[in-house]
């Protein structure tokens, strides 16, 4: 496998891990916003609550995603480890996601519903993008076991195009 197969291989194995990391996300967005408005418009819970409620709902949903569909070949022996980490780092984001939120409507009053939900996505988006990296750095992590053997496989290839030297004379 020459060094541009590899790049390749590796910008189609990112390209598809963005894409199921999309999808679940996707669907996480949708639970995220039609719990956080039926929350809101049902119930006297104040927004940045009724928001968090439905971060909760919505992480919960992504999990089951994530570890059984973007990253089901991912290293499965730690479960527990897996998702401390996993509750950590969404925490982290759901403090982004409706840190921003809080700030738009106790800092700024910018609270109609159309603009609550103007920041709610700003904070979902800020949030994403640190959870992507997150999650796949820290949480779903590749199997030693598969590097390994991607980066003999990669030192073979790379062997066998090299010109080889004779050693008779």
């Amino acid at each position: 496998m020459s060094n541009r197969s590899a790049v390749l291989s590796k910008l189609e194995a990112l390209t598809r891990e963005l894409v199921k990391f999309g999808a679940v996300g996707g669907a996480g967005v949708v639970v995220n916003f039609a719990v956080f408005n039926l929350v809101r418009h049902l119930t006297e819970v104040p927004v940045v609550r009724a928001s968090i409620i439905a971060t909760v709902v919505a992480t919960g949903t992504n999990y089951l995603g994530y570890r059984y569909f973007t990253y089901r070949d991912r290293d499965k022996q730690r479960r527990t480890r897996e998702l401390t980490l996993f509750l950590l780092f969404s925490a982290v984001g759901l403090v982004i996601e409706n840190g921003l939120l809080y700030v738009a409507t106790y800092g700024f009053d910018w609270n109609s519903p159309l603009q609550s939900n103007v920041f709610k996505f700003l904070g979902i988006g800020l949030a994403t993008l640190f959870r992507f990296w997150s999650y796949r750095t820290w949480v779903f992590r590749t199997l030693p076991a598969r590097e390994a053997i991607e980066t003999a496989e990669s030192f073979l290839a790379d062997g066998s195009q090299r010109p080889r030297s004779s050693s008779r004379k």
